[in-house]
């Protein structure tokens, strides 16, 4: 159910909101108020402002708030605030194979009089290197002849992974760049790719983090000239000459830092570490961890021999598989062959928050899942004093991280000496699709990029978003609701906006329905008929005491009209029973049509084992897809972020892996990988553990997976017929047979329109906990580990079945508990008060958890009800009156 927190993010049938903050002084008031206290979502606005970008990366914003972007194969895309639109400013010639490309941008501290832009990416051309070059942005255009590269980076192709690339200018114009180690980690099991074999060094990140004369690995601190060159700031890791490690080092020991922040008051750094991806502990060290780090001053941070609160990996022979000891954090030393640095390096610091695949001890608001920490950005209250938009002072000094699989935003509080002090989310009930860089604008305001639901793919729902708070009076919410979206010509509708509220309840609303440019009523409702065919757009406008103003609208089709299915049949169209037949006979009508054409009439059944989901498919249904309990979890979890059903992104297609495991079917070993994790097999790329999962939902996950080349055999069926209702039956989780019709009329005056038909027939014994609806009860896991029960119930409590057909129904059989209460159970017709067609009475067992059957006649009742089963008992105590496992219709008084 959707509450009114929800309601300010959903998209209406396309919402626009104008904030007109006319009253001053309510403003400045509200804005003390909430400035300190925590706040409540529904004070931020979150805005769409361009769509459908192509693999974003990440985002930099001019003082007059023009947002440069880019994506990772070479568009440099620009916003207008001023125009409100998004443009394809220049391009730059990139290698975008694996994670490289065009990966990270940032402005000059001076851009506003010099307009120095600066890349990070990957040439097309030349040797295999990332770099920095500095650009002028010109009005339309990058001038590609001013292209000054300050750095550069060689890399190796066999093991692009890991990127870095984030570009940020601290308060004193010393530039920070985050450079990936370039070491592939599909030969470690997910632990430390410490590989000193010959010809494996592309497997060794001591070569390039822990080595103090390679950039990689590394986040580089540089002070970048007018003539386009650098100088080394005071202050580095190493000295300028270069003699201990390379001068640019401010931080080592990273894996990848994909996102940093840079706070400009304190020039403190903070990044993100996305860590390695082993789901467990094992014989060459700890599970991985993604780590959020604070560096106050230059240091070394512990890749590839340390993560999280410093927790070490072992020496790790890969030829003999053998484990050495655990590496020294405070005497760490690099004695690889591949080693071209010092070999005693700084002690280990620790991370300032870190967390594995499954629940932290630790750091438990993170949750579980997949894993992709970045960084931000630190935000001041005191950089946006006259901004009506900007963050609160709640946030003062908050450091903003996100993760980009877990999609959460995340402020970090510090404490006075910037100590880690608590993580509190950000629009926690906000949909965020891959949140991949966020800043904060002069006026206070974040953007954020999204980069939309698949790895490596151009999504529609790559976007850049601006987030504001309002502080003050808040704009109200418009919901237009209306009697129907489509008829016939002369139709007449009813709208209502009588749904619309406003937050700040002593706030009048008025009303304004309207026509393209003909109002309808300026009443909460209107009515309208539409005499000719087309589409119509009713907008509804909803202003408060403040004029503050919201609009939504509704499409309205006039022309012609649904048709419609009918089923009718002489068996219960509830429920099957084993060994007989489900008799039907399907009838369209449609207003416009004079003659039905049954050649049009599609009328298919198949057998579902099902989710929870679809076990509650009861009676007559509007449904567009039945799924598995293996899709819906899929569906629930990262997995989408790295795999499609049919195409190739950072992972296989899942067709792919059906079509390679098609014979063997190795259920168990597919179900530890997703459990555990895994490399090796489909390329570099390792797969993220899921340690959260059960081995039978993981099961489920592969069994959809594996299914998915099997051939789906779905015999057309006729108008009129008869379903054998003869499948083996899983007693522990009952499936469903599905008899789905449709018919697609002529058209009308309009379009032609698909009218359907779903009926589920469900297994006779049904769960208490696949109820519709329910008042005052709760729900228990079982005490056998398997399913659930509803207890606590006390008088007028009650389940809902809705959509039951009791024919041929003559009783009920209930199992039941009762610790010491003896009460009834009465099944009311349609409502909790209406017509009573059994009763259960029962005595206590004496145990929650001595279960009984007690089966009682059910009054012979014709047509399809909602089912209310109300708990009933007068007298005192009427309070934990039974806990009820399941209900069985039976026929002929079985």
């Amino acid at each position: 159910m959707l509450t009114p927190l929800r309601f300010i993010f959903l998209i209406v049938a396309g919402v626009t909101m104008l904030a007109c903050q006319s009253n001053k002084k309510n403003v400045l008031a509200d804005d003390v108020i909430y400035s300190m206290k925590r706040p409540v979502e529904n004070r931020f606005v979150r805005t769409v402002l361009t769509d459908h970008l192509n693999e974003p990366m990440e985002l930099a914003i001019s003082i007059s708030g023009v947002v440069y972007m880019v994506e990772r194969t070479g568009a440099i895309k620009r916003y207008d605030p001023i125009s409100g639109s998004a443009i394809v400013y220049d391009s730059l010639a990139v290698n975008p194979v694996e994670g490289n490309g065009l990966v990270g941008v940032t402005l000059d501290p001076q851009y506003e009089s010099n307009h120095f832009i600066y890349f990070f990416y990957t040439p097309r051309s030349g040797p295999l290197r990332h770099q920095v070059s500095r650009f002028v942005a010109g009005p339309d255009h990058l001038d590609k002849q001013s292209e000054k590269v300050l750095i550069q980076i060689p890399i190796e192709l066999e093991a692009s992974a890991h990127t870095g690339g984030s570009l940020q200018f601290d308060g004193n114009g010393n530039l920070f760049i985050s450079v990936g180690d370039n070491t592939d980690p599909s030969q470690s099991e997910g632990f430390a790719p410490i590989d000193e074999r010959q010809g494996r060094i592309e497997f060794d990140a001591q070569r390039t983090s822990a080595n103090t004369h390679d950039l990689r690995g590394k986040i580089l601190r540089i002070t970048p000239r007018p003539d386009g060159s650098y100088t080394i700031p005071d202050g580095n890791l190493f000295p300028k000459d270069g003699s201990k490690g390379k001068p640019e080092i401010y931080v080592m020991g990273c894996r990848n830092p994909y996102r940093i922040a840079v706070d400009t008051k304190t020039n403190y750094l903070y990044w993100g570490e996305i860590g390695p991806d082993s789901g467990v502990d094992g014989p060459q060290g700890t599970k991985g961890y993604d780590e959020f780090n604070q560096a106050r001053q230059p240091g070394y941070f512990g890749w590839p021999y340390f993560q999280g609160d410093n927790k070490p990996f072992h020496d790790y022979n890969f030829q003999t598989k053998a484990a050495g000891a655990r590496f020294d954090p405070v005497k760490p030393v690099n004695e690889s062959v591949n080693n071209t640095g010092v070999k005693e390096l700084l002690p280990a610091q620790k991370a300032l928050v870190w967390y594995p695949y499954d629940k932290s001890e630790e750091f438990p608001i993170v949750g579980v899942g997949g894993r992709s920490a970045m960084a931000g950005a630190v935000y001041h209250f005191d950089d946006n004093l006259n901004s009506a938009v900007k963050f609160p002072q709640y946030f003062d000094g908050d450091v903003f991280v996100f993760d980009w699989m877990r999609n959460w935003v995340m402020a970090i509080k510090l404490d006075d000496h910037y100590n880690f002090k608590s993580l509190e989310p950000i629009m926690s009930s906000t949909k965020i699709d891959k949140p991949i860089d966020l800043v904060f604008a002069k006026d206070g305001s974040m953007y954020m990029l999204e980069y939309g639901e698949v790895y490596g793919a151009n999504n529609p729902d790559a976007s850049l978003v601006r987030i504001t708070f309002n502080a003050a009076n808040r704009a109200p919410v418009a919901i237009a609701l209306a009697s129907d979206s489509i008829g016939s010509e002369g139709v007449t509708l009813k709208f209502s906006g009588g749904h619309s509220y406003d937050f700040d309840s002593a706030d009048v609303l008025h009303f304004k329905w309207s026509l393209n440019d003909q109002v309808l009523s300026t009443d909460s409702a209107a009515t309208h008929t539409f005499n000719k065919a087309g589409r119509y757009r009713v907008t509804l406008t909803v202003e408060d005491s403040y004029r503050n103003i919201n609009s939504t609208f509704l499409t309205i089709k006039v022309g012609n009209t649904k048709p419609v299915l009918h089923l009718s049949s002489p068996d219960n169209q509830s429920f099957y029973f084993r060994n007989k037949t489900f008799r039907y006979e399907i009838n369209v009508s449609d207003r416009e049509d004079k003659a039905i054409d049954l050649s049009r009439l599609k009328v298919t059944s198949k057998f579902i084992t099902p989710s929870h989901e679809t076990q509650g498919l009861i009676g007559h249904q509007m449904l567009s897809k039945s799924t598995t309990a293996g899709e819906t979890l899929i569906a629930q979890s990262d997995c989408k972020a790295c795999h499609t059903v049919d195409k190739r992104t950072v992972g296989p297609s899942f067709k792919e892996i059906a079509v390679r495991y098609k014979e063997s079917r190795p259920i168990k070993k597919l179900t530890g990988k997703i459990i555990n994790g895994g490399s090796g097999v489909w390329g570099p790329h390792s797969m993220s553990a899921h340690p959260q999962l059960s081995e039978e939902d993981a099961a489920a996950m592969v069994q959809y997976i594996l299914g998915l080349t099997d051939k789906q055999v779905v015999e057309a069926l006729p108008s009129k017929g008869e379903i054998k209702l003869t499948q083996q039956i899983n007693r522990s989780n009952p499936g469903v047979y599905v008899l789905m019709a449709s018919y697609t009329d002529n058209g009308g005056n309009l379009e032609p329109f698909t009218g359907t038909l779903v009926n589920t027939l469900r297994n006779a014994r049904v769960q208490a906990e696949d109820y519709d609806d329910m008042h005052h009860m709760l729900e228990y896991p079982s005490a056998t580990g398997v399913g659930f029960q509803m207890g606590s119930a006390s008088n007028g409590s009650y389940l809902v079945f809705k959509n039951i057909d009791l024919k041929f129904v003559a009783s009920l059989t209930y199992r039941i508990s009762s610790l010491n209460r003896s009460a009834s159970v009465e099944l009311h017709l349609d409502s909790p008060t209406g017509e009573i067609v059994n009763t259960l009475r029962y005595e206590p067992t004496g145990d929650w958890e001595k279960w009984i059957e007690l089966t009682t006649p059910l009054k012979m009742t014709a047509g399809i009800h909602d089912l209310f089963f109300v708990v009933s008992k007068k007298e005192k105590p009427d309070t934990d009156l039974l806990n009820i496992d399941w209900i069985r219709f039976n026929t002929n008084g079985k």
